[in-house]
């Protein structure tokens, strides 16, 4: 049996549910998370102040699998 961990955009979580449907894998878990990964962080200015966002937002997939299905 395998763990498969994905962080993925939160506005591709819909696609890739229904590719892991089509292949029928149906149990998994799905957690909202904050991360830093290539595309780096931005600023923004918050009533007034300037604050650099470096955590944007992630969604985190897991699934455990057979050894077949890998």
């Amino acid at each position: 049996m395998k763990l498969i961990v994905a962080y993925i955009q939160p506005q591709k979580l819909n696609a890739v549910k229904q590719a892991l449907y089509l292949k029928e894998i149906s149990r998994m878990s799905i957690t909202n998370a904050l991360g830093a990964g290539q595309q780096g962080g931005y600023t923004e200015n918050y009533r007034g102040v300037e604050i650099e966002v470096n955590l944007r937002k992630k969604v985190r997939i897991e699934i455990a699998i057979n050894d077949s299905f890998v």
